[in-house]
């Protein structure tokens, strides 16, 4: 097999997975917007929910996996399974120790964490308490979904993405569950969603312990910060640390203006996040999740030319899909946000206000998936410096054109200042990678776009031609809503796929050439 069928089979497997969870994650955001609307109660819980998952996304899911997995494929590669599990072991006891003050740090500091995050709560009565008991109750969550993304490490440099991928299914099980069984004890019944959040993230890390077994990676106790693998990982993880410290500078940049805005934008601004999550989460998340190991593998071997190769057709079948899916949301943005979320607690208004941040994040997100996808070229050279660099341009960009955008646009600027950074940061990425590899294949790349453009402007216009109307803004009518914004992504899509079929485009005929051989064998 091949490193682009490794990488393609790869995706496909924790795309598909990840399919499962973002389909979990809407019917759980549906819950949600429709039990706790877009309002104070909503704004409190996001914003202290966010604190442990900008955390998760910097420490466990981003520099920790970043780092571990280059590392923990050249042992396993250069010494064996035996020193790998001694790798796997002490990295795990070293997440423990250091968590646990963060998490201890974390609920003790609430109040002050929560006065910088969301300054704008303090003139809303009640607003601010209730995120601070939010955000101490929701803390220990980083412990256990940092431990789940070591596993999930260790499991896909083993070449096993299932398990690892449909994990994270079981954080929207356990929030629907806290919604509807734990939050009617609670005088308060967003307890009861916060306590869901803990339990989906014991669950995350339970559900992958078997298959740690079964290829005889028992994690446990080995206090060895010593261990020149965990030394390496150390030293790869703090630069990384601070690239990804300044990326979720954006984050918090958004969240601290968005507290000054109107009541709901904190909530605008999620909702249209989660929905751009979707596709970047099953391909551009997929992607960069499958691609690492490989990368890693062919650095460690020294095979540059399979380095460019493997990036190359990444990028390539990364925008033969996220380009389609960009123009999109931004023609079905409001029957997608309509039929999802809109009800008697999320009305129209909320329905304007969450597709405004939809339009303005999906003009990135082609952007967003090949920064991810880009970053891991570097992580596998072991070159963490240069996405730090990328990172600074991107955020001072995206702290002065969210104050420039974000009087005129409100929350709408703030996702618009975030998609430009994005791309700021994505052409840094591509400049640095031709200077490092002398070449990436360009011309390749152009040469795809060519195709994939104009059948992606094609099928837009048929999805707009087919929802155009104001039957979106009215109550009721949902199974004609549905079927007309299904129709409209099935017809719009066919569509696509039969004129890149026509123009025998490589990305769609290197697919269905390994969905046949997945036939046949």
């Amino acid at each position: 097999m091949t490193n682009q069928e490794k990488v393609a089979k790869a995706a496909a497997i924790f795309g598909s997975t990840t399919l499962i969870s973002r389909i979990f994650g809407f019917i759980r955001d549906m819950v949600v917007a429709r039990a706790f609307g877009a309002g104070m109660i909503a704004d409190a819980f996001f914003v202290s929910y966010r604190i442990p998952a900008l955390l998760r996304e910097l420490f466990a899911e981003g520099s920790m996996s970043a780092a571990f997995i280059p590392v923990f494929s050249r042992e396993l590669h250069d010494s064996g399974e035996r020193d790998a599990l001694k790798l796997a072991k002490a990295t795990f006891t070293i997440l423990i120790i250091i968590l646990g003050i963060i998490i201890v740090a974390g609920i003790i500091g609430a109040p002050f964490v929560v006065s910088v995050i969301a300054p704008g709560f303090h003139s809303t009565g009640g607003k601010f308490d209730l995120t601070v008991h939010l955000t101490r109750i929701m803390f220990p969550y980083l412990m256990f979904i940092s431990l789940a993304a070591l596993a999930m490490g260790i499991l896909n440099t083993l070449g096993s993405f299932f398990i690892s991928g449909i994990s994270s299914v079981m954080l929207s099980v356990f929030m629907i569950s806290g919604v509807y069984l734990i939050a009617p004890n609670f005088n308060a019944p967003i307890y009861g969603l916060a306590i869901g959040v803990i339990l989906g993230g014991i669950a995350q890390f339970a559900i992958q312990v078997p298959s740690l077994w079964k290829r005889k990676m028992k994690l446990g106790w080995n206090f060895e910060p010593a261990n020149p693998g965990v030394m390496q990982i150390g030293k790869l993880m703090f630069p990384m640390l601070l690239g990804l410290s300044v990326t979720q500078i954006n984050i918090f940049v958004n969240t601290v203006l968005s507290s000054l805005l109107d009541e709901g934008s904190v909530a605008y601004l999620y909702y249209g996040i989660r929905l751009i999550h979707f596709p970047l989460g099953i391909f551009g998340v997929a992607m960069a999740s499958a691609i690492l190991p490989t990368l890693s593998a062919s650095t460690a071997r020294k095979e540059y030319d399979e380095v460019r190769n493997t990036y190359s057709f990444a990028i390539r079948l990364l925008l033969f899909i996220t380009l389609p899916a960009m123009v999109g949301f931004i023609v079905l943005r409001i029957p997608i946000v309509s039929v999802l979320f809109q009800s008697k607690a999320f009305d129209f208004n909320a329905t304007i206000g969450t597709a405004e941040a939809l339009l303005y994040y999906s003009v990135g997100l082609w952007a967003f998936a090949g920064t991810r996808v880009t970053a891991q070229v570097f992580y596998s050279l072991q070159d963490t410096k240069t996405p730090v660099k990328a990172a600074v341009v991107a955020v001072v960009v995206n702290i002065i054109l969210s104050v420039i955008l974000m009087k005129p646009l409100k929350h709408g600027g703030l996702a618009l200042a975030t998609s430009v950074a994005s791309m700021i940061n994505l052409a840094f990425l591509i400049w640095a990678l031709r200077k490092k590899l002398g070449r990436i294949n360009l011309r390749e790349i152009v040469y795809s776009l060519k195709t994939v453009v104009p059948a992606t402007i094609i099928m837009g216009l048929i999805a707009w031609f087919i929802t155009r109307g104001d039957i979106w803004a009215m109550d009721g009518y949902i199974i004609k809503k549905i079927g007309l914004l299904s129709g409209s992504i099935f017809a719009s899509a066919a569509v696509y796929i039969v004129i890149l079929y026509i123009f025998k485009c490589k990305e769609l005929l290197f697919l269905l050439e390994m969905f046949k051989k997945k036939v046949k064998g």
